[in-house]
């Protein structure tokens, strides 16, 4: 059972992490290279970013919280509680993660990939972004601990 739980943390840690490089890429670089150009270049850089990103990117996001899940449970079963937790931990961080991109983000997401594809400038697109943003450092620091809870999972 120690394999196949080790498999599944490793799995999802690299999942996790594709998700977090993301977030920590959008929070240290995006929102500054965002806030020094023209609405019209927001709207397309952002837009289009989030076209590709919600189509590309969903499967490691499932698969980090999958795997979390099955690590969780493995570790369970397998006798040791303490990584059982920690996955457990993981996969709470994740899901308030989800909880967050869902509400918040996911829609101006939507909004930005359409008005980028139909080549518009909606008249709120720098509040749209703010909002966007005003998640993205949380977003970060929840992937962040579920990936080091995962890790640590493995050495306890």
């Amino acid at each position: 059972m120690d394999i196949v739980f080790t498999i599944a943390a490793i799995l999802g840690i690299l999942s996790v992490a594709v998700i977090f490089g993301t977030d920590v890429l959008a929070a240290a670089v995006l929102r500054s290279a965002y806030a020094d150009v023209d609405d019209r270049t927001l709207v397309q850089s952002a837009g289009r970013g989030h076209y590709y990103g919600d189509r590309r990117l969903p499967a490691a996001g499932i698969t980090g919280v999958v795997m979390s899940v099955a690590a969780c449970v493995l570790a369970f079963a397998g006798g040791s509680p303490t990584a059982g937790v920690l996955a457990a931990l993981a996969v709470a961080l994740l899901l308030v993660w989800l909880v967050l991109f869902a509400r918040i983000a996911k829609p101006i997401n939507k909004t930005l990939t359409d008005a980028a594809l139909a080549d518009v400038v909606p008249a709120n697109a720098r509040v749209l972004q703010r909002r966007w943003e005003s998640i993205i450092d949380v977003r970060a620091v929840l992937q962040g601990l579920a990936l080091l809870a995962m890790c640590v999972s493995l050495v306890v």
